[in-house]
């Protein structure tokens, strides 16, 4: 029998959560995984009454200009930037996105970014698998950047970036961090955290983790001249957004030598990476999966459907979306 309400999926999903939505809503998913154009999104969002999208699917004023059915667009991710949110409160559509169930899954890779940075572990895997310790090994060859003991900064200190602090204590770490609001004592004290200015911060930090959202405002907020405070020895990890970053500066610091070394999972443009930061040894890249554990994408990925389907009036949480985006948007009957 069919369902009262149609449902987009722009993305493969578990079919265990596949199942769960097709016990409320008739759903149609796509099987492979690409890119939609602006108009295919404006196609098949056109007969569905919800949609979870993914941060590629830029869900915006165009895409969904007289649509008159879309009642709600669930991301698939905590960070929201390919929604134009406002577009979407203007036009009486809900907007979730999925917080909190991969801030530990995602803290504990930064921290592998940062050690296989700072350890030079990806680059001497690849000399390794190259043959060459068959032709002997210096004393000095391979020397790294300790993190034991070392001033770690924080740039972006939400629950992610707490999640990252208290993992410091274990490496004997003194934690700085930079909000533009201070958190309060009771937080910092739980981190073992202290808030500084952000030219400070950059100053004295001996590794870096970025972890804010990415905005305007945020646009290049590691850009040329923030890389000149940096200590020379620094490894800077970005698990945040691209954009974040200036690529372009950044690989020509670590090219000479300004910085020590960096740990990435995303960049601007991507999936396109600068060329130039493929090209550095003192650089490790990985796509895009900080939060790519298989527990905590289920958990993302069910979230997500508890979200599109709260926002149609299903399930316990029916007209109450666990992380609804926009509660001022007006909705549809």
């Amino acid at each position: 029998m069919s369902k009262q309400h149609n449902v987009w999926v722009s993305r493969p999903l578990f079919p265990e959560v596949l199942a769960h939505l097709a016990r409320y809503v008739d759903v149609q998913a796509e099987a492979d995984e690409r890119k939609h154009s602006a108009a295919e999104l404006r196609e098949k969002l056109a007969d569905v009454d919800g949609a979870i999208v993914g941060l590629g699917d830029r869900i915006d004023e165009e895409v969904i200009a007289g649509n008159q059915r879309l009642r709600v667009v669930a991301n698939l991710a905590v960070g929201y930037n390919n929604l134009d949110v406002p577009a979407l409160t203007a036009a009486g559509i809900l907007a979730t996105n999925t917080p909190d169930v991969l801030n530990e899954t995602t803290a504990d890779y930064a921290w592998a970014l940062l050690l296989a940075a700072a350890r030079r572990v990806s680059s001497s895997e690849r000399w390794l698998r190259a043959g060459n310790w068959r032709g002997g090994m210096r004393f000095d060859d391979w020397l790294g950047l300790d993190v034991y003991g070392k001033t770690l900064g924080i740039l972006g200190m939400g629950r992610i970036g707490q999640a990252i602090a208290r993992r410091a204590h274990g490496f004997g770490m003194p934690v700085l961090y930079h909000n533009r609001s201070r958190l309060p004592a009771a937080i910092e004290h739980d981190c073992r955290a202290t808030w500084v200015e952000k030219a400070e911060l950059l100053q004295r930090a001996d590794h870096l983790m970025l972890v804010l959202p990415y905005n305007a405002q945020n646009h290049h907020a590691i850009g040329v001249a923030e890389l000149v405070l940096m200590k020379p020895t620094a490894v800077l990890v970005n698990i945040a957004r691209g954009g974040i970053v200036d690529d372009a500066a950044l690989a020509i610091a670590l090219r000479e030598g300004r910085l020590g070394a960096a740990g990435l999972d995303v960049f601007e443009g991507e999936p396109a990476v600068h060329p130039a930061l493929r090209e550095l040894d003192n650089a490790v890249l990985s796509p895009h999966i900080a939060s790519a554990s298989a527990d905590t994408r289920r958990a993302m990925a069910q979230l997500a459907a508890d979200n599109l389907l709260a926002a149609l009036g299903h399930g316990p949480d029916a007209g109450r979306p666990p992380s609804l985006l926009n509660p001022e948007a007006r909705g549809r009957a």
